[in-house]
């Protein structure tokens, strides 16, 4: 029992539980080397430090593997420059990942977000301008996030199928489209249905980059990478309603969807040029090691794609499973106890946010404040600079935890480890809500700055229980790492939907203070159930590992070409399962 992570049974044979991987991470030379003193010649090693840190997984020698590097639009390898290499190549530099990709996936994140809060200080206007109530202008947000949940559904089995490339280019060809149908929009249903649309617009974004993220880097570097994506998502979000504010105010309510369709055209080109196709079928002996005893096969190196292949929207079929089945594989994983965990530690206080933007858009434009709508934009620069906060903490901590945390346990790393992060959400987070609703009840006395300080602070708590939950899920469970943000994103647009229903009626009859008083305890509950899955989430991945829901109902799917999509366990029925805990 490694930092009170409790181990599973043993049972004899391969008592490997996936996710757990040997990495060195810092402790002495001689936990990465043979026996006499070498690096093993059959593992790649990060040898930027003072130690080498072995990578999990391990690159192949294929030139078209994304942990190895994507040339750049011109043909020239284009790295961030860590050097990375195996015992018979020691000095040599692999180009690891585009530079290029490092700053598109988080500018598309920024700036193709900015759909769904562009309504947030304008609603008042728009329960003028369309002459209905607030419960729905607040639903055209919540039909919006349906849409990002529906279309989740299906995206998720034609990423299985084909990639994510595809995705990428229809979400952006989309995003040109459909804000411009929304600014153009001169009825309520006509407007309505365009922010359906900005949804499914939105959706390969959401869903998608924080996976290809996970497939460019190794376990000691998807950290502050993924910090960085979820930064761009989040901070895209709330930025936006502070540029919207103002540019309604000066120029009418049409031109933030004209922008957001020009901004989308612009960035058209850099998707087609800089996004390539991230799937990649990694054979099963790459993915994780768990001593430096072990040995890998050299897989045949296959020639680098050409320039028009890697321009190509299809790259062929990754699997050649059924997309009804790859459909119903997320639903099914809504019941598995770690997706449970993380849709309630990031979806719960996303959720949160959405009732906070209620209290903005009610409170704010009444007296004592008598907020307009660019003030009431303003209003997200805590928000903004909150998520900000919360990307300059987690994203260095988030991979020197991971490296710590596995030096002091001998060189082992557990995606366990990611959980210390949610210790500063609960406290930022949960203090946020609470206050808010002190201050926000009470604008007389408090005014404007204690309520927006605080909606940052609860910001900065979202920002890192995202994205712990993320690099959780993509270290503990990386062959289901698509259905799994599915389920996320999932959860959290319904349930924002369902706040969207009922906000303003709650909002009625709790009054702010007691009604973020509910919440706030409400999120302490959420990040208390961190604890035992701190505890027992190497026994989860055991048991997942063994007693696969998704193979006991039918919808695992194959290893094409060698590969390892799912890791491999024994075929059982309910009934073993039942029996584990007699």
């Amino acid at each position: 029992m490694g930092l009170l992570i409790l181990e599973p049974k043993k049972r004899g044979g391969d008592d490997h539980v996936p996710g757990t991987a040997f990495i060195g991470a810092g402790g002495t030379a001689a936990s990465v080397t043979t026996a006499t003193g070498d690096l093993d010649p059959n593992l790649k090693y990060d040898l930027t430090g003072d130690v080498p840190i072995v990578l999990v997984p391990q690159p192949s020698d294929d030139p078209n593997d994304p942990l190895v590097g994507f040339p750049s639009i011109n043909g020239f390898g284009c790295g961030w420059g860590e050097h990375v290499g195996n015992a018979d190549r020691d000095g040599v530099e692999l180009a690891v990942v585009g530079e290029g990709l490092d700053h598109v996936y988080p500018l598309l994140g920024f700036c193709e977000f900015a759909p769904s809060p562009i309504l947030a200080p304008s609603t008042v206007l728009f329960v003028v301008h369309f002459k209905r109530d607030f419960t729905d202008i607040a639903l055209l947000t919540g039909y919006h996030l349906c849409g990002v949940g529906v279309a989740g559904m299906l995206f998720v089995a034609s990423a299985r199928v084909y990639g994510k490339r595809h995705l990428y280019l229809l979400g952006a060809v989309l995003l040109i489209v459909s804000p411009l149908w929304g600014g153009l929009a001169t009825s309520y249903k006509s407007f309505l249905w365009a922010r359906i649309l900005q949804g499914v617009a939105v959706c390969p974004f959401e869903t998608l980059v924080n996976i290809s993220v996970g497939e460019m880097y190794c376990v000691h570097q998807v950290g502050k990478r993924m910090a960085l994506s979820n930064f761009a998502l989040f901070g895209g979000s709330f930025l936006t309603p502070v540029i919207v504010g103002k540019v309604t105010g000066e120029l009418g309510w049409q031109w933030p969807f004209f922008l957001i369709s020009i901004f989308s055209g612009v960035l058209l080109p850099l998707v087609v040029l800089w996004v390539p196709e991230t799937t990649y079928n990694r054979p099963a002996y790459h993915n994780t090691t768990l001593s430096n005893q072990a040995h890998f096969q050299h897989t045949a190196v296959s020639p680098r794609h050409s320039f028009v292949q890697r321009m190509s929207v299809f790259s062929g079929r990754k699997t050649p499973e059924s997309p009804l089945k790859l459909f119903l594989r997320p639903i099914v994983l809504l019941f598995h106890p770690a997706v449970m965990w993380g849709m309630l530690t990031q979806g719960v206080m996303i959720g949160w946010t959405v009732m906070i933007g209620v209290v903005l858009a009610a409170v704010f434009l009444l007296p004592p404040l008598s907020f307009t709508e660019v003030e009431v934009g303003y209003m997200y620069t805590g928000a903004f600079i909150g998520s900000l906060a919360g990307l300059a903490v987690t994203g260095p901590l988030a991979d020197w935890s991971a490296k710590y945390f596995a030096r002091i346990n001998k060189g082992i790393y557990e995606p366990e480890f990611r959980l210390y992060l949610v210790i500063p959400q609960a406290v930022t987070g949960c203090l946020g809500l609470y206050m808010f609703g002190v201050t926000a009840s009470n604008t007389a006395k408090y005014g404007w700055f204690w309520p927006d300080f605080f909606f940052g602070l609860e910001l900065m708590g979202m920002t890192m229980g995202a994205i712990s939950s993320a690099l959780y899920l993509v270290d503990a469970y990386p062959s289901i790492a698509i259905e799994t943000f599915t389920c996320l994103l999932l959860f959290k647009n319904f349930f924002s939907f369902a706040l969207t229903w009922e906000a303003f009626n709650w909002l009625r009859d709790a009054g702010t203070k007691d009604l973020f008083i509910y919440i706030a305890s409400v999120q302490v509950a959420v990040c208390s159930l961190t604890l035992p899955m701190y505890f027992f989430g190497k026994v989860v991945r055991d048991l997942m590992h063994r007693y696969d829901i998704l193979r006991m109902t039918g919808l695992d799917i194959g290893k094409p070409g060698g590969g390892g999509l799912e890791y491999g366990g024994p075929s059982i029925g309910m009934s073993e399962v039942i029996g584990e805990f007699a």
